[in-house]
């Protein structure tokens, strides 16, 4: 296991071109040593030349990376100790499960009694154990990514793991079931784990930190919480949650409120240094409720629907020209006409220029 540092690194495919297109924009991170990592993005965004240029298969155009503080930019992948799984499984089908899961550990002159442990630990946490004995080509997609995963586990000694949309021909259920796995073998072996998704939930339900990427940039790295809670920019509120956060063009009105059709909202943003009174007021649907007792940042709804999602409802409504969606409770009634929603003062965004003041 290894802490990577990736300084000041970007990557153009045409870097010699007059005006060359950057696949990465230049950034500044590091991966600390057995933490999980989700890059996240929609395609195209970069999230695999990221991956690919820690792996050793792309060199950056610029920057460094460092595995505990040694220089490894200009090593091969096989002298950078990783393991990469990719979104299709890549395995030997002449051979069995059990010669595929040993065969980076055969490689690498591992005892016999050494690699029986490794081999029989990883395929028990994959659910491998009863295929061990069969050949690698008789087995589903799903299962033979298994085995492609299981040979990058089976090692005690990488840097890292690096994963590349690698449940995509997983079955939902099983997925669910792999996630919590891979998070019991970061916790056991302290193996830094690094998984890309274009799947928000993946992403959410994995890992410790999430890097969020959009056009080649990294637009904000922090908890499932942060993320949630404070997206850095409209594009993060808009990608991460499910309905996208609430945003509503707005106007400051005074030094902490905006105005909203009229409407006054009540934040905890100081707003005496804007550069323009047009902005976007932020709000999760998870924070508002039907008004109970409050007495400010209340907001006349007209309710056009409601839907019964099993474990909670989610009211979509209008506030003037805009749409408004609140998640409330099963429990939860709502009035038919004369609706007031309360905005939470304490959970409001205020972005200018599409950016968290």
């Amino acid at each position: 296991m290894a802490k990577i540092d990736l300084s000041n690194i970007s990557h153009s495919y045409n870097p010699n071109d007059p005006n060359p297109v950057y696949a990465l924009n230049p950034f500044s991170m590091t991966w600390e040593n057995g933490n999980r990592y989700a890059i996240l993005g929609p395609s195209g965004c970069g999230k695999t030349t990221m991956l690919n240029i820690v792996s050793g298969l792309v060199r950056p155009s610029a920057g460094r990376i460092l595995f505990d503080d040694k220089d490894v930019t200009d090593l091969k992948t096989e002298d950078r100790n990783i393991a990469q799984v990719f979104q299709f499984p890549v395995i030997y089908n002449t051979m069995t499960v059990y010669e595929n899961l040993a065969f980076p550990l055969k490689c690498r002159d591992f005892s016999k009694s050494k690699t029986d442990e490794r081999v029989n630990s990883v395929a028990e946490t994959l659910n491998l154990k009863s295929f061990l004995n069969s050949p690698a080509r008789k087995l589903t997609a799903d299962q033979k990514q298994l085995i492609s995963l299981g040979r990058g586990l089976v090692r005690e000694d990488v840097a890292a793991v690096l994963m590349d949309e690698p449940l995509t021909v997983i079955d939902p259920d099983l997925k669910f079931r792999l996630r919590r796995n891979l998070k019991e073998i970061n916790e056991q072996y302290k193996t830094t784990l690094v998984y890309v998704t274009h799947d928000q939930n993946e992403a959410m339900t994995f890992a410790d930190n999430i890097i969020v990427m959009s056009e080649g940039e990294v637009v904000q790295t922090g908890s499932p919480k942060e993320l949630f809670e404070r997206p850095n920019t409209t594009f993060v509120g808009y990608f991460i949650g499910s309905p996208a956060m609430n945003l509503f063009e707005s106007e400051a009105s005074s030094n902490d409120s905006v105005k909203i059709n009229n409407t006054l909202i009540k934040t905890h943003t100081n707003l005496s240094n804007l550069k323009t009174k047009n902005i976007k007021l932020g709000i999760r649907s998870e924070f508002i409720k039907i008004a109970q007792n409050q007495n400010e940042n209340l907001v006349d709804v007209n309710v056009e629907k409601v839907e019964d999602l099993g474990n909670y409802k989610l009211i979509t409504a209008k506030l003037g020209d805009f749409t408004i969606k609140s998640k409330v409770t099963r429990e939860t009634e709502i009035p038919s006409q004369n609706v007031k929603l309360h905005i939470p003062a304490d959970k409001c965004c205020v972005y200018e220029d599409n950016k968290l003041i």
